[in-house]
This record gives C-alpha cells, sequence and structure tokens, in this order.
C-alpha cells in the first residue's frame, strides 16, 4: 500500500451501519466525529518542468521562482492537515467537513468570525476627495482610481475594455513591469514569498475577468506559482501544444489525504467553454483517470512503471482492466479508498457588494480525489440506498426503470401538442437529458446506459463517449447563455456488489435570478418551465453546435 492514515470515531464513540445511512449519535447521546489523519506519498507523473520567474522584493536582491511547483520525484506528506467529518442529524443534508487548522484559527480568536461592516460609499464624496467635482480632466485610469470600491468590484467583473481591467489591476497589487508597459513579474514583500496584494477581491475578480489581456492574466493567476506552492504532479501535452495541463496537487484540503486539479496551463488559456476544444476536455478527463487507476493500482499492490511520465491511451486501458481484475479478487475490507470524487466549477463572478458568487478562478479547471470507506461520505452513496429502496419496493432496478420513464415520457402539463422528449442527446454508451425533476434551473443529466457504475468500470468507448457528451452539454448551457455551471459525478462505491447502480453527472447552473434561497435550502427546487420545452431548445442548440467544423 503506497497511502496510508487512519480515521478514528470521535472519542467513546461507536459506529454503526443502518442501512447505509451514517449515525450521528450513539446510544448513550454522544455525537459520532470522523477524524481524518492522513499521511500519503504521490507519484510524480509529470515529464516537463516550466521554472520561471514570479517577481522580485522592492530591493529586487533575490529573485522570487515557481521551482517549489516543481519537485523532481514524489512527493512525501509524511502529515497533513486533520480533518474532522461531521455526519448530519439529517441524513438528507450531507456531512460537514472542517479542516482543523482553519479551525484552530478562529478558535484562537473567536471575534474574527464575521464580516466588516459595509463601509460608507458615495461616488461624489469620492470624486470631490481628490479634488475633482467634475471628471472633465482626469484620465480613465485617473476617474477608475477615484471610483468607491463597490463600484471597482462591479467593473472588474463587467467591464469588456482591456484597458479599464489593466487600470484596476494595477490598484489591485504591485506589479513589475516592462519598459513596453506589459507585466514582467509581481512585486513580493521583503524576504518572504507573499505578493504584495493590496485589495484580494479586486485581484482575483480583475484576473478571471476574460477581457483582461493575457499577459496580466499569466502572471497574476495561471503560470505555475502564481497562486501558491502546489506541486505540479501530473502533465496532458507539453508546452506550446495546443492542449497543455497541469495536474496540481492540494495537499490540505478539506479532502482527506488531499485532491488533484487538472488546470489548463499557461500557454492554453481556457476562460469560456467556446474557446474549450475537443482535445482539451480528453486531457482534463485523461488526467482523472490516470490519477485514479495509478493511485488504485499502487493500493492493490499492482506494478506501476509509469514515474515522471503520463500514461498514453493503452497504458491507461491496460491498467484499468488490471486494476478491475483485482478488485473483482481482493477483499477490499481493507482498501483505504473505495469510491470517486470528481467535481468542476466552471465561471467566476463577484458582485459590487464583495459577494463571491462562484468558483475560485475562471480558467477551466477540473478536481477529483478518492474517498476513503464508508461511513465517510460519497455522494453516490445516497444513490446506492435509493437503488436499494427502489429494488426492495418495486423488484427491479432503479435505473432501468429511470431510463425506460425518459424514453416513453409524456408531457408535464398533459398536453398531446408540443414536444414530449427529454432526452438531448445519446449514443450506444451514455444519453444526455433532462431530468424530470430539475434541482437547478437548466439542470442536465448524463447517464450511462450500460451496467458502469464508476470510472474502472468504464472501457474507453465510454470513457469517450462520456468525456464527448460532457463537452456537449456544457457548450448547449454557454449556448443558453450560462457561465456558471458545476458539474459532479455520482459513482458507485468501488467495492459495491450491486450492478444496478450506474455512472450519473450532473450539470447544474446558477443563473442570476435563481442562485438559491430559502427554498431550495429545504430541498423545494423551483423551475419556470416545463422540462420537455427544455429539452426542446437544448436539442435545437445541439444540431446548431453538430454543425459546426470543430465539433467531433
Amino acid at each position: 500500500m503506497q497511502e496510508s492514515g487512519h480515521e478514528t470515531g470521535h472519542p467513546d464513540s461507536r459506529l454503526k451501519e443502518s442501512n447505509m445511512q451514517r449515525d450521528f449519535l450513539d446510544q448513550d447521546g454522544n455525537f459520532l466525529v470522523l477524524t481524518h489523519q492522513p499521511a500519503y506519498r504521490v507519484r510524480n507523473l509529470r515529464r516537463h518542468d516550466r521554472r520561471t520567474a514570479l517577481g522580485w522584493p522592492a530591493d529586487r536582491k533575490d529573485t522570487i521562482d515557481n521551482r517549489r511547483n516543481f519537485p523532481p520525484t514524489d512527493v512525501e506528506v509524511p502529515q497533513a492537515d486533520p480533518v474532522f467529518e461531521v455526519p448530519n442529524p439529517f441524513a438528507f443534508r450531507g456531512v460537514t467537513y472542517i479542516n482543523r487548522p482553519w479551525a484552530e484559527a478562529k478558535a484562537a480568536d473567536p471575534d474574527s468570525i464575521g464580516q466588516p461592516p459595509r463601509a460608507e460609499v458615495s461616488l461624489g464624496e469620492s470624486l470631490a476627495a481628490a479634488g475633482a467635482q467634475k471628471p472633465v480632466g482626469l484620465t480613465p485610469a485617473q476617474l477608475i482610481a477615484r471610483l468607491p470600491r463597490p463600484l471597482q468590484l462591479a467593473l472588474a467583473a463587467s467591464s469588456t475594455d482591456p484597458a479599464d481591467l489593466t487600470a484596476l489591476a494595477a490598484l489591485s497589487c504591485e506589479l513589475v513591469m516592462n519598459p513596453d508597459q506589459t507585466p514582467q513579474g509581481r512585486r513580493y514583500q521583503p524576504g518572504g514569498r507573499r505578493p504584495l496584494i493590496h485589495d484580494h477581491d479586486l485581484y482575483e475578480t480583475v484576473a478571471n475577468n476574460p477581457h483582461l489581456p493575457d499577459a496580466y492574466k499569466k502572471i497574476m493567476v495561471l503560470q505555475p506559482g502564481a497562486q501558491g506552492d502546489s506541486e505540479i504532479v501530473g502533465e496532458y501535452g507539453a508546452p506550446g501544444d495546443a492542449t497543455h495541463i497541469y495536474e496540481y496537487l492540494r495537499r490540505n484540503s478539506y479532502i482527506p489525504w488531499g485532491h488533484y486539479a487538472a488546470n489548463m496551463a499557461e500557454d492554453a488559456i481556457r476562460y469560456r467553454i467556446d474557446d474549450l476544444t475537443a482535445a482539451d476536455m480528453t486531457g482534463l478527463r485523461h488526467l482523472y483517470y490516470q490519477r485514479t487507476y495509478v493511485r488504485l493500482a499502487e493500493l492493490l499492490d499492482l506494478p506501476v512503471k509509469w514515474r515522471r511520465t503520463g500514461l498514453t491511451e493503452d497504458d491507461l486501458e491496460e491498467l484499468r482492466s488490471q486494476v478491475q481484475d483485482r478488485l473483482t479478487a481482493t477483499d477490499t475490507d481493507r482498501m483505504p479508498f473505495t469510491a470517486t470524487l470528481w467535481g468542476w466549477n466552471f465561471g467566476y463572478d463577484c458582485s459590487g457588494s464583495g459577494f463571491r458568487l462562484h468558483a475560485s478562478h475562471q480558467q477551466i479547471h477540473q478536481q477529483y480525489a478518492l474517498v476513503p470507506p464508508w461511513p465517510a461520505f460519497a455522494a453516490g452513496d445516497q444513490v446506492a440506498d435509493s437503488c436499494r429502496t427502489f429494488r426492495r419496493r418495486h423488484g427491479r432496478g432503479l435505473f432501468a426503470a429511470y431510463l425506460q420513464a425518459i424514453r416513453q415520457n409524456r408531457r408535464l402539463d398533459g398536453r398531446t401538442q408540443g414536444p414530449t422528449e427529454l432526452i438531448v442527446h445519446e449514443d450506444e454508451h451514455i444519453v444526455l437529458f433532462v431530468p424530470k425533476a430539475q434541482v437547478s434551473q437548466w439542470e442536465l443529466q448524463i447517464m450511462t446506459k450500460e451496467e458502469v457504475g464508476n470510472i474502472v468500470e468504464a472501457d474507453p468507448a465510454c470513457r469517450t463517449a462520456l468525456d464527448r457528451t460532457l463537452l456537449l452539454a456544457q457548450r448547449i448551457l454557454a449556448g443558453l447563455g450560462a457561465s456558471l455551471v458545476t458539474s459532479l459525478e455520482y459513482s458507485k462505491r468501488l467495492d459495491a456488489t450491486d450492478h444496478d447502480q450506474r455512472l450519473l453527472y450532473a450539470l447544474l447552473p446558477k443563473l442570476p435570478y435563481a442562485m438559491g434561497a430559502f427554498t431550495e435550502a429545504q430541498q423545494r427546487f423551483i423551475c419556470g418551465h416545463y422540462p420537455e420545452d427544455f429539452a426542446a431548445r437544448c436539442r435545437n442548440i445541439g444540431d446548431q453546435l453538430a454543425q459546426n467544423a470543430d465539433w467531433p
């Protein structure tokens, strides 16, 4: 086994299984809590190094570079941050994760919990204080510098003028400029690796605006090291390739034993779905498959020969088959991980009042990890529980019945006129459809038609179909105007013996007028259209996309 660590219950607690529901109390009235204390090693599958300067302190005596992002060997994490996992008293509300160092900081200073009061804002007073009752005579950059902060944030999020955005970038941080006034790097605090950022919200908002010149994007957020020292432990493509993607290790995340992020590289800038190619999607997903299969192979004591290089498609399939065979033949009770986790936050926005509306940055990235055995939480367990309940009640598989219901759907309003289909696209492996009950306006789902419950069971044809359909679904939503979309995978446990559960993906857009409120918090979701009409609209967008020459 290449990964180690342990989970313990809260002192004096006893965890018990009850139809896969996570007990939150023992019989003596004590809360039950899982404590994850991670320690692990990460195999380095990255082929290339790309060291570069990030910036300089004011005296320019030392150069701050990104060598920490390019470790020469495997990464050892002997003691990562402990993470508490707290089951919710009501199973439908899942679990809560608490990273111990984050919580300890608040425990040391409870008064730090809270938001600062909102500042007084007056555009007139701001301009008057600058001695400019009238903005005549001020350059645009000077006027922007005198705007109240909420207006600067709103402009950073909404402006399409590169000149506006470069002026805002200069306000947000200290940049080292070339003679031609393009950015060379960032200014750093003396004696450390902390860049001089004056306003983090403004910095992130302007850096995530697609209209900011690429040279600024690279320096501020995209090149390795710009967002911290996370090691790059995998790579798809190479510097200069049309598709180039880094795999970052996120050591101390809320996900025990860390998680991984596949990020488009600084020489393959993708801020919009329209810019994302089929090759890009293949690469993003390849890194997910590769890391998952390699980690599982190491845990199952299978030979893993790759180091400082990635796997080819043939390597990937050979290793997947070996992992699948070994899982079938091995007692998995001692497996430290038995589920996959994959997710994708696309899009970024920040309101003028300072509310971050979605995600961490807009450059396209996907995240993934492995999840420990039950009673550690995996979203797919809730699907598994639904499958068991449905079979117990009806004597047949839920997904087979679900697919049948999708195929023979009738309009919700009972009319015989108008569209009746929920399916947007399908091939021999998967189906893309509008769920009858959407939990997000414009929600789409992808489901395998075969008995494939996780990516270990997915052969190359199925994986290709999934990747292609994920891109199709995102392009359809982008064609409708969606700019903030959360996507997630519901997968079957690797050690599950029930073959009814199938791999399911949900794409959940956030619309400006439907961000979620008390109704959604009650698990009551509001939708303003019939699912059949939305499916018809999506098919129309899909038909238009199919006519494009770049569609595979």
